[in-house]
């Protein structure tokens, strides 16, 4: 059997959550949630890095901070995760869901304007499977307008947009941590910060509304509420086994982009010939191996394909259902313009196995019986 995923591990994970043990430390904000949010913010450049307990919570972060409020607009692909549209409609604010490229699958750049009403407050973009959307003319859109910009870069750890980490583009950036993802926590996350004046209300909302990460740095001599805020922090020892795996990142993102070339050397004749449809990184954008997929010709030779996989031992699976077409996504948000693309690509598209220990030679039996299905 090839899993789809496994979730990967450092091999000091069990001596670093050890350690949390030994030292009494497993709340938030130990020591090694420090040493993952420096990591964080010198690879990627961000201003600051907050770990929380999920990108969910990040994007909630996000929303907070960018004052969303009942009655707002949001422009955003419908083709994402159900958290992209939740931390805003949590704020009373309206999604609306605009069409997607089919080539990357990501927001189509050329759609937002005509989105924007006087309503519109903040862009939310998802870089799908690691790759940038076109943020250079998504950013000028939102200078234009006075727009906020969220990137949802959960899938796009160590993956940049002309030489720009994703997630420091924007305004503010979201990470996932979760299991299915290239480093890991379990469950977790990461706000990153672009403009250092919005650090400390930020600080404030994560730490239950309190000025207590002040009164940690020594900058105050008790901490108190001065705001409304939740809590956002994870445990020290989450941090830990993350820890272990941003030690060997680039090892980790090197094993995916072998993995990730093998498939594609392995399906292109299958592209070529016009059986199948290949992932596109455009010029500018650097992925980071995050998932492999291949696009069938319509929904039930995606199926056909799934279950001839699921018949050798393999385990494949499709992505997202548009929001736009569930009972919340019509319930709480919009759909403006035409749906060209967002149904149609979301129909055809399946993820093959792609994690941190799969081998050479199990993506070359994967890609055998992948091209078994042709004959």
């Amino acid at each position: 059997m090839i899993n789809f995923n496994v979730p990967p591990c450092g091999e000091k994970a069990g001596e670093y959550m050890q350690e949390c043990v030994r030292n009494q430390k497993i709340c938030g904000d130990g020591a090694y949630t420090k040493k993952c949010s420096e990591w964080i913010e010198q690879r990627t450049g961000t201003a600051k890095c907050l770990l929380t307990t999920s990108c969910t919570h990040a994007t909630e972060l996000a929303a907070l901070l960018a004052d969303i409020q009942p009655g707002d607009e949001v422009i955003m692909p419908s083709y994402t995760f159900v958290s992209t549209a939740n931390a805003f409609v949590l704020r009373g604010a309206v999604p609306v869901f605009v069409d997607i490229r089919p080539d990357t699958m990501n927001i189509d750049e050329k759609l937002i304007e005509d989105a924007v009403t006087e309503k519109t407050r903040a862009i939310a973009v998802v870089h799908y499977a690691g790759v940038s959307c076109e943020m250079d003319t998504i950013m000028e859109i939102a200078g234009r307008h006075g727009l906020t910009v969220i990137e949802d870069a959960a899938q796009g750890v160590m993956a940049s947009y002309k030489g720009k980490a994703l997630g420091t583009i924007g305004d503010f950036g979201c990470f996932s941590f979760h299991e299915t993802k290239n480093y890991s926590m379990g469950e977790g996350g990461a706000l990153l910060i672009r403009d250092e004046s919005r650090v400390e209300d930020a600080e404030i909302l994560r730490e239950k509304g309190t000025n207590r990460s002040k009164y940690y740095r020594g900058q105050i001599d008790k901490y108190t509420w001065v705001n409304l805020g939740s809590s956002y922090l994870p445990s020290d020892m989450n941090a830990a086994y993350l820890y272990a795996q941003l030690e060997i990142a680039d090892e980790i993102n090197n094993a995916r982009l072998a993995l990730w070339n093998r498939y594609y050397e392995n399906l292109l004749p299958l592209a070529e010939a016009g059986r199948i449809e290949l992932p596109v990184v455009p010029e500018g954008c650097v992925h980071n191996a995050h998932m492999f997929y291949i696009k069938a010709k319509d929904i039930e030779e995606r199926t056909a394909r799934i279950k001839a996989l699921k018949e050798n031992g393999i385990l494949s699976v499709f992505h997202y259902i548009p929001l736009h077409t569930a009972a919340a996504g019509q319930k709480f948000g919009r759909f403006h313009g035409e749906d060209k693309y967002t149904t149609r690509e979301s129909e055809r598209l399946m993820r093959l196995p792609m994690y941190y220990g799969l081998t050479l030679e199990q993506v070359d039996s994967i890609c055998d019986v992948i091209k078994r299905f042709q004959e």
